[in-house]
């Protein structure tokens, strides 16, 4: 290949000193430029960079056959959801309760207020409307079951005047609203405890499913789900919305195409370095058991089949904190990073699993490590899965696909960097078409288009990331999107991506890593028997 530089200057200068871009003689071209502040100066050479970035970036994609992508493209916000009426009844109504809420097309008053103020309320108001009726609420705390009455019951909707309104209900105990036939389907927001108990008695009681993770912390529970729900004709969808992201589409293709060559080894992480971060959240004061408060909080019913303590506001809002409620990063944060790794690579549940870390920075009262590392080996791929998550630092790690060929960084954006040792890109690298040292391809989720990236302002913004998804020119809530499969899946048949399948992958692959966390151990999964040993 011939030296990049001399051909520039062979094919902008002619041997007369003339420029062939402009007809202008050499000399009369830095005249002209020398009366210009620097930034023109500059735009005549980023003109001349940005001609050679092109050349390569179309070199780069045609060598890929990425040329040859045709992604498909959208239905969303065309289609008018014209079948039954979906009544939806919430189980639990917190925190996370009020963002699925939001996604299925409902918002409290005092948000829609706070929306109107910050001129946002319009793009909800844009989402598509899912034709569903939010007409039952259930959560042990006043407090929390009237904000989800208030949300329930407000007319400002994306759907407008179209939008359905039906009369709303709130149920004591979640057995009261499975029992009752004007429920469809529910949607389980409790602490993680509770999920696959309830989820296993909705299926019973026929009710389509969406349940937040982790989907169940013992290994018996999850069996029982599993079983259950693939002897029902529920439709199930478990709480993750990652793979719902356009630049997850994209990243599937890069996989498909064998972009990366042979994958060895993932690394996953998940860094936070805050108080809220570490669970360590607002206590409203208004939250009492006792009968006769303004606000009480049915204590009993909210420990359910988990060990009985006296009443603390502290676990009522940190639960996350205690193995008694959750298995701490492992179902919190690491749940989200199995969920990409698994709906990209289908590695399913681990031959061995070893967790190791331990409380080093957060000295309360928790079970749950603040510093957790966990491999999780997968021999009959050829590859090994590491995570590895903290509290007490704020630094980006990524979440990366290494391969021979090239890794992939994976986040709001996808990343492909070339290994300087590839073999499949070694003429490339050597030619110095491909810079090892820099990304190669950047995935634009905005536009949901393929680009090369070959200057410092790509790369500026290809390592940063973007925070939404957008479809046909338009920002789009992922967890919206991911309600909205669950309820086509319903009204259509088919099965979502987060189905029950994809759910005890996930529940096994984090039971093992707890265990292995716990009992200071390897932990290993007997595929002949399907149980832990």
């Amino acid at each position: 290949m011939e030296n990049e530089k001399n051909s520039d200057k062979k094919n902008n200068l002619n041997q007369e000193g003339r420029s062939q871009n402009s007809g202008m003689p050499r000399r009369t071209v830095l005249k002209a430029l020398a009366g210009l502040p620097v930034a023109g100066v500059l735009g005549y050479e980023v003109l001349r960079k940005t001609k050679y970035d092109n050349r390569n970036r179309e070199a780069i994609i045609k060598q890929l056959g990425l040329d040859e992508i045709d992604f498909p493209e959208s239905d969303y916000g065309t289609k008018k959801h014209t079948g039954d009426l979906i009544r939806v009844g919430f189980i639990g109504f917190g925190s996370r309760a009020g963002q699925l809420s939001k996604a299925l097309g409902f918002m409290h008053p005092d948000e829609v207020m706070e929306r109107q103020k910050n001129d946002t309320l319009n793009e909800w108001l844009g989402q598509e409307y899912l034709n569903v009726a939010i007409t039952g609420i259930c959560d042990v705390f006043d407090l929390h079951a009237e904000n989800g009455l208030a949300t329930a019951e407000n007319d400002v909707r994306p759907g407008g005047q179209d939008a359905a309104k039906m009369p709303v209900r709130r149920y004591l105990t979640y057995q009261e609203m499975l029992a009752d036939k004007d429920i469809d389907a529910v949607i389980i927001a409790t602490p993680d405890h509770h999920h696959a108990r309830i989820a296993t008695e909705a299926a019973r009681a026929g009710k389509h499913v969406y349940c937040e993770k982790s989907v169940a912390l013992k290994e018996d529970e999850l069996n029982e789900l599993y079983n259950t729900v693939k002897n029902s004709n529920i439709v199930f969808q478990l709480g993750h919305q990652i793979p719902q992201s356009i630049v997850f589409q994209q990243a599937k293709e890069i996989i498909k195409r064998n972009i990366l060559g042979k994958i060895t080894l993932v690394e996953t992480t998940s860094n936070r370095n805050s108080a809220h971060g570490a669970w360590i959240r607002h206590l409203d004061e208004n939250g009492n058991p006792k009968p006769g408060s303004e606000k009480t909080i049915d204590w009993m019913q909210w420990l359910g089949e988990a060990p009985y303590v006296p009443f603390s506001i502290d676990r009522y809002y940190n639960w996350t904190k205690w193995f008694d409620y959750d298995t701490g990063l492992i179902g919190q944060l690491f749940t989200h990073e199995f969920d990409a790794v698994n709906q990209l690579l289908h590695l399913g549940i681990p031959e061995t699993v070893t967790s190791s870390g331990g409380i080093y920075y957060w000295k309360d009262n928790r079970d749950m490590a603040d510093s957790l590392n966990c491999v999780f080996e997968y021999p009959d791929h050829d590859l090994t899965l590491m995570y590895s998550g903290n509290l007490a630092s704020s630094r980006n790690r990524g979440r990366v696909f290494m391969g021979h060929d090239a890794s992939m960084e994976l986040s709001n954006n996808a990343v492909i960097t070339a290994d300087r040792n590839s073999t499949r890109y070694a003429n490339e690298i050597e030619a110095g078409l491909i810079d090892p040292g820099s990304p190669m391809i950047s995935f634009n989720p905005g536009a949901g288009q393929i680009d090369a990236v070959t200057s410092a302002t790509e790369k500026y913004y290809a390592e940063r990331g973007l925070t939404t998804t957008t479809i046909n020119g338009r920002r789009v809530d992922v967890t919206h999107l991911h309600i909205r499969e669950w309820l086509n899946c319903i009204r259509e048949g088919g099965t979502p991506q987060a189905n029950i399948d994809m759910a005890f992958q996930e529940g096994i692959t984090c039971i093992m890593a707890h265990k292995a966390y716990v009992e200071k151990r390897v932990v290993k999964w007997d595929e002949e028997n399907r149980k832990i040993v």
